[in-house]
């Protein structure tokens, strides 16, 4: 027979009480059935006989022989162990009353709560409550104890029937009545411990009461459980009594309770080496993620480093198109599998640290670290890649600028020196007369004064072609070819008018005559075209600003040119009426002009076509500039609008991370409400991902603009997408921490009341909320937990203690650390040692275990596993396959555990 008193006395009256309410939904109407009620009377009687009968006595009518309560008394005394108090001997019902209400007492003291039964209905012999009342000593002294992986009572039961029956053909236990009509489940249960007791394969699913019979019997003769049922009882119902097979069913229970220590160990070994193959599965996923992670590095890098300068701005563009293209569609994932790479490695150390193993270190080149370093460099690299692209779009603009303006100042001057060099080669001041020759010399030197006019455009043109070739001009040999040209030819210009000036001197004795009004005209209509030439090229001068500072300049100095035209057209109408004077004066002395003026080539009409020219550039120069202004203007107002954009993202990711630190912190409720609450937090900080799009849609539209400043905010879009993605990583950091509380609670059985109780301390003492305890506030704690940690020996104890959750003697210490260590305190833990007793109960007591076996006890996939890893048996009592478990079980659990 079987002992209950240990497994009773260890219930606590709480965990009962539950039970018990859960359990005890028995229908006493039912009791009414007349078939159940003899299934239950003969099932119940038989029980309690099997216990009454270690005292000497028995029943023989359930309902008769309970009423004076004597038996009741001594029944609950057998399968207790415990002494009830002294009953009373009188025949009275007063007497028989109060023997009854001291075994309900009982009853009641284990947890039990007896529903709408009373002494009274047991003294007068009541079927219905007599019956229920046995059910319920036998719910709570023979079932509630049954346990298998986590479940108890009728899911236990059932749950174990089950996995001893599952490999036997034509047996499917689902309940505890139709399932056992046949009998081939009872049979199925012997011949599963018992395989000697019953030759199953002769049993036949249609005849069910020679199946019943031969269990009952085998029972009965060989494992010491009375015959509780007759065959007859069961096939002949429907549907039998629950209860009556229930209770069956639990003295085979018990009756193997030996083989159920073997199974539970093999369980424990089946838990520990899931967890194993878990763990290995997860280092696997972290190498391959983070090999994968650092190859796209590797990758990234040189790309982003690569300075091949392009010829055009487009070309540049397309560049720029491409890291924007990398950024918004290639980038992100990658921030995701870096965040997640973080999470696994921190989960797969918390899970390595519940389960007692030794700490996960990944191969060479792929920690945490490495990885956190590599991003760094890649960050670096793009940071720079972008620098580089905006200074080469600013640099190519300058060149472009430049270029058109070299061409352009090239083509005038080339305008202006072509036919020069023959006009200062021709003798025509050999066959001249001396007013002629007069003349002659005052043309050239007018067109000296032109000349030196023309310096300052010569050496413009040599500056810009200078700055080219610094700022490293693709085309800069045509445009050095250009200037040297340029420079070559206006050095001999300038011999060739030194040589001619010497010629027309060694004449000029010679020659008197000489015209004042053509010589004045000639030197104020030179200078004034030149200053008309001037304007005419500055009106038609390219232009490039980046703010509207730059731009109202621009238009400032248009305006005073502007105020100048009234003084140069005065200069204008007095040059055209020093040729009017000429010609009045020839009218009036009847002269006749011999063709134009002899000292210039600058006509009157010249001057005045030029004016016109240079009056009409005049407004679409207002035009232009006003054209600029509004596009700065537009420039500006996108300034202002990706800044109050920025202003907001920045504010709220600021705000956000404040708030997730408090959180933190301050987590009430259970820690899956926590988990959720902190879910549904993330959910709603990536509700803001529009804002972000939207920021970058602005972003998007300044570069396109070319605009390199903005005053308006301080915030920059690197600076909020490396603000964003902290506060993503910094709630998914969150988010695991609790993962991993509720991983430790689960895993070391830390009830949620020890959980905050553990949170209120830490928090208690964690003054400046930063999420740590230095080293006197963290004594602190442990001694408002209940340490002595405050004398010599203490200093000694606290300092294993920090050894412990500060390894690495930062001198703080982590509630996850704390956490860890308070689990480690006060829960139990699967060791190196219980492994090695679990085998040793799976191996028989041998010193070494057989592959057979292994396949007999655990799961194939898990029996596999332990004998491709044991090594052989090499021990003196050594026999041909075995295998050591014992260096197997220790190698789980790394060094330490040894």
């Amino acid at each position: 027979m079987v002992d209950y008193h240990a497994a009773n006395n260890q219930s606590s009256s709480g965990a009962v009480q539950t039970y018990m309410e859960q359990e005890n939904d028995w229908d006493r109407d039912l009791l009414l059935d007349p078939a159940w009620e003899r299934q239950q009377r003969k099932t119940f009687t038989a029980w309690c006989n099997s216990h009454l009968r270690k005292a000497g006595t028995q029943i023989d009518n359930i309902e008769e022989d309970f009423r004076d309560g004597l038996k009741l008394m001594l029944l609950l005394e057998v399968i207790s162990g415990e002494r009830l108090p002294k009953p009373e001997r009188g025949k009275m019902r007063v007497h028989k009353i109060n023997n009854v209400n001291k075994a309900l007492n009982f009853i009641a003291s284990k947890g039990v709560k007896l529903v709408s039964i009373g002494a009274e209905e047991i003294v007068d012999g009541n079927v219905k409550m007599t019956l229920g009342m046995i059910w319920t000593i036998i719910l709570r002294f023979a079932i509630q104890d049954i346990s298998v992986e986590e479940t108890s009572a009728k899911e236990g039961l059932l749950l174990w029937c089950q996995r001893k029956t599952a490999p036997y053909k034509n047996v499917n236990v689902q309940n505890f009545h139709i399932s056992w009509k046949d009998g081939l489940a009872f049979n199925a249960l012997i011949h599963r411990h018992r395989p000697d007791l019953i030759d199953y394969d002769s049993l036949r699913k249609d005849d069910p009461v020679t199946n019943l019979n031969n269990a009952f019997e085998v029972a009965e003769k060989h494992l010491d459980i009375p015959k509780m049922l007759d065959a007859e009882d069961i096939v002949n119902t429907a549907r039998p009594d629950e209860k009556a097979i229930m209770t069956y069913v639990s003295s085979f229970y018990h009756a193997f309770s030996g083989a159920q220590k073997a199974e539970t160990a093999a369980n424990r070994i089946c838990k520990v080496l899931a967890v194993n193959q878990e763990n290995e599965q997860m280092m696997e996923d972290y190498e391959k993620l983070a090999s994968d992670l650092l190859e796209w590095i590797r990758r990234t890098i040189p790309w982003l480093e690569n300075r091949n300068q392009e010829k055009t701005v487009k070309d540049l563009q397309a560049k720029q198109e491409d890291f924007r293209d990398y950024r918004c569609v290639h980038k992100p994932p990658k921030v995701q599998e870096k965040c997640q790479l973080e999470i696994s490695f921190n989960t797969l150390q918390t899970k390595l640290r519940l389960s007692n193993r030794p700490a996960f270190m990944p191969s060479e080149g792929r920690m945490v670290s490495d990885i956190n370093g590599a991003w760094h460099t890649l960050e670096g690299a793009e940071k720079g890649y972008e620098e580089w692209i905006l200074s080469e779009i600013r640099r190519l603009e300058r060149l472009e600028h430049l270029a058109e303006k070299f061409h352009q100042k090239a083509a005038i001057h080339e305008s202006w020196t072509d036919g020069k060099e023959a006009m200062l080669t021709q003798k025509d001041y050999e066959t001249s007369t001396l007013a002629e020759v007069k003349a002659l010399l005052k043309k050239h030197e007018a067109f000296e004064s032109d000349l030196a006019a023309h310096q300052d455009r010569v050496e413009q043109i040599a500056a810009i072609a200078q700055e080219l070739n610094q700022l490293d001009y693709y085309d800069a040999a045509n445009v050095n070819a250009r200037c040297q040209k340029i420079c070559d030819q206006w050095d001999i210009l300038g011999a060739l008018t030194h040589s001619r000036k010497d010629s027309l001197e060694r004449t000029e004795k010679q020659l008197e005559s000489i015209d004042e009004l053509y010589l004045e005209y000639a030197k104020r209509a030179a200078p004034f075209n030149n200053w008309m030439e001037g304007a005419m090229e500055d009106l038609q001068d390219m232009f490039i600003v980046h703010n509207i500072v730059e731009i109202q300049d621009l238009i400032t100095a248009h305006e005073q040119f502007k105020s100048t035209l009234t003084e140069a057209n005065m200069e204008r109408e007095a040059i055209q009426s020093i040729q009017a004077e000429v010609q009045k004066i020839a009218q009036s002395n009847g002269i006749k002009l011999s063709g134009s003026n002899p000292y210039t080539t600058i006509t009157p009409e010249s001057i005045d076509n030029k004016w016109e020219r240079a009056m009409a550039m005049v407004p679409q120069r207002d035009n232009a500039l006003q054209e600029e202004l509004n596009k700065q203007k537009s420039n500006d107002t996108l300034r202002a609008t990706f800044a109050t954009q920025a202003n907001a993202v920045g504010a709220y990711i600021k705000d956000k991370m404040e708030e997730i630190g408090r959180i933190s912190i301050e987590m009430n409720g259970t820690l899956e409400d926590q988990l959720t609450n902190l879910k549904e937090y993330q959910t709603s900080i990536m509700s803001y991902m529009p804002e972000i799009n939207k920021l970058e849609g602005y972003h998007q539209l300044i570069q396109e603009a070319l605009i390199f400043d903005n005053q308006y905010t301080k915030y920059t879009m690197e600076h909020l997408r490396v603000g964003w993605e902290q506060l993503l990583t910094t709630i998914a950091r969150t988010i695991n921490e609790v993962e991993n509380q509720i991983l430790t609670r689960d895993a070391k059985g830390i009830s949620q009341e020890q959980l905050y109780e553990y949170r209120a301390s830490f928090n208690h003492f964690d003054k400046d909320h930063s999420g740590a305890l230095m080293a006197e506030e963290f004594k602190a704690c442990l001694i408002s937990l209940g340490y002595d940690v405050e004398n010599d020996k203490g200093d000694t104890e606290f300092a294993r203690i920090m050894s412990i959750v500060d390894p690495n003697g930062s001198g703080a210490v982590t509630f996850q650390a704390f956490i860890d260590f308070m689990s480690t305190e006060t829960t139990d833990r699967d060791t190196a040692d219980q492994v090695i007793a679990s085998f040793k109960i799976l191996a028989a007591d041998k010193n070494y275990i057989m592959a057979e076996e292994l396949r007999r006890e655990l799961p194939p996939d898990q029996a596999e596993y332990c004998i491709a890893r044991m090594a052989p048996y090499t021990g003196p009592d050594a026999v041909p396959g075995a295998l050591d478990y014992m260096s197997f079980s220790t190698a789980l659990y790394g060094e330490s555990d040894l």
